[in-house]
């Protein structure tokens, strides 16, 4: 007779899931002997938010949930900012935490807290069993909403008692995943008036057109009306920044070339993008912007982003359906042509050989030794801001940045999970402060055998807020770091570590780890 795990992890490994990523603990013995007895391999993690982490970028980079696990209470805690990153960034993924027995819930009671409420505002669905007869429902329901657009986390809490339960339930087996529908004809028909009667019109695309994997269509679209292309940070690649249409990204604020070119165009048609990727008042601060949605859903309410046209469907089925009633529009490359170009030679050129070390400086040298299928994973920092704007991604999924949350410590448990679920070279781009919140799982890193390299940025300080501080102060406080040696760190690790003193030095070094399967950290000393 199979007991409450058992039948819990069975249900896992029906819905194909490959990886467990976590921790253990007491109130999770019977999972951790039902998944070693399985054929899901179970990641013990350093923290639990890099076990979260995994699971987000997991979810990212293939449109599977991503699965991590914690035990009660601090560990419950712990996992809670990366499910939250995984949430606003639209990635599917299913936490799982233990829970002591149902019998002690109701008082007060060791590491007892209520999961359930604390994960409510960053989950899609979450639940706890309360009887090992609804897991298997249960675990199929945390799969189909997770995964289902728009996607985000889910969360089940699995008290103990249930776990050691016997039980005769089966897995639900997973369908066919369920698709919106085709757009309707009338919102194509005003779609396509309202572009074709544009002098200038321009396509924004956000995570949408990324993470529906419409990136195809979106491209043929372009290709059909010449229209130019701004990405969010997060739909960096849908379109390959080496299209002459490409405008890059829009910047964190409103200045920037690319949010020149919006502030030029007299349509803005979106695509797959969420207010929460980049704040429409920087590019629509007058609101008189002429917006077609297209998204999954419809737009948010907001002044500054009020769609003339809102066509909700399948993205991919709307981008074919848009450009066929577009087949006659062709959008003159005159209007953007001089913002292209500008762009292009900024974000291509190398350095001086005289000139410091920056993140924007190195790039276009980070650009050269990674083929367009390797992945950049950013953490969160100063760093990230050059990354968003200045790295031409030419894939989609091949630039990762943390965006919705915004959270720090996400590269190097992201560039695990990158590592296992691709072939690719991975790059996890990180600062001082980022790295150590999360450097613990290089460990973890070397214990798989994984094989990327770690890029530091180190100026001993949270930059990005020092640089704010300065903006609005004249000054900064509470931002200084002091740093153990990087490149003695690493190789405590047993992985090799570098800090090249010069652009040519850099070169050599990210030219040689890059391409090879083992792990490395490159310390980049920035001002």
């Amino acid at each position: 007779m199979q007991i409450g795990s058992d039948l819990l992890v069975r249900c896992l490994e029906v819905e194909g899931v490959e990886y467990v990523f976590g921790l253990p603990g007491e109130e999770l013995e019977n999972v951790l002997f039902s998944l070693r007895d399985s054929t899901i391999d179970f990641v013990p993690v350093r923290h639990e938010q890099g076990a979260a982490f995994m699971a987000d970028v997991y979810g990212r980079l293939t449109g599977d949930a991503g699965v991590c696990l914690s035990t009660l209470g601090p560990g419950a805690t712990n996992l809670l900012t990366g499910v939250a990153d995984a949430h606003l960034d639209k990635s599917p993924l299913v936490a799982i935490t233990g829970q002591g027995g149902l019998e002690r819930l109701h008082k007060e009671s060791h590491q007892h807290l209520d999961i359930v409420d604390m994960f409510e505002p960053v989950s899609k669905w979450n639940a706890r069993v309360t009887e090992p007869e609804i897991i298997h429902e249960s675990i199929r329901k945390a799969f189909k909403l997770a995964e289902h657009e728009k996607p985000g986390a889910t969360h089940i809490e699995f008290p103990e008692d249930i776990a050691a339960e016997e039980c005769e339930q089966r897995p639900l087996p997973p369908r066919n995943r369920v698709r919106r529908p085709s757009p309707d004809a009338r919102s194509i028909e005003r779609a396509a008036a309202l572009l074709a009667d544009a002098d200038r019109p321009l396509v924004l695309t956000g995570n949408g057109g990324v993470r529906t994997r419409s990136s195809e269509r979106l491209r043929s679209f372009i290709e059909t009306t010449d229209m130019p292309v701004v990405a969010t940070y997060m739909g960096k690649g849908a379109v390959s920044d080496a299209d002459e249409r490409s405008l890059l990204t829009l910047d964190s604020g409103s200045d920037g070339q690319a949010a020149e070119a919006i502030s030029r165009a007299d349509v803005v048609l979106a695509v797959g993008y969420d207010i929460a990727e980049h704040d429409p008042e920087n590019w629509n601060p007058e609101q008189g912007k002429r917006i077609v949605h297209l998204d999954f859903e419809p737009a948010e309410v907001y002044e500054h982003y009020n769609p003339h046209v809102e066509v909700v469907c399948d993205i991919g089925a709307g981008l074919r359906e848009l450009e066929a009633a577009c087949e006659d529009v062709r959008t003159d490359p005159e209007w953007y042509a001089d913002l292209r170009d500008s762009l292009a030679t900024e974000v291509f050129a190398k350095p001086a050989p005289d000139e410091p070390f920056s993140v924007r400086g190195a790039l276009p040298i980070v650009r050269d030794v990674m083929a367009a299928e390797d992945v950049l994973l950013s953490d969160v920092g100063s760093h990230k801001m050059a990354i968003s704007r200045d790295y031409p991604t030419y894939d989609p999924n091949t630039c990762i940045i943390s965006n919705g949350l915004a959270s720090m410590g996400i590269s190097v448990p992201g560039g695990v999970a990158a590592d296992l679920v691709t072939d690719s070279n991975i790059v996890a781009a990180t600062g001082d402060g980022g790295f150590l919140m999360n450097g613990a799982e290089i460990e973890t890193a070397t214990r798989l055998g994984c094989g990327f390299t770690i890029l530091l940025f180190n100026d001993d300080d949270y930059g990005l807020i020092s640089e704010q501080q300065r903006e609005s102060k004249g000054e900064s406080t509470g931002t200084t770091l002091t740093n153990p040696d990087f490149v003695t760190l690493a190789e405590s690790f047993g992985i090799e570590g570098y800090r090249p003193a010069s652009w040519d030095e850099l070169d050599d070094v990210l030219g040689e780890v890059v391409p090879a399967d083992r792990m490395a950290l490159v310390e980049v000393p920035v001002e």
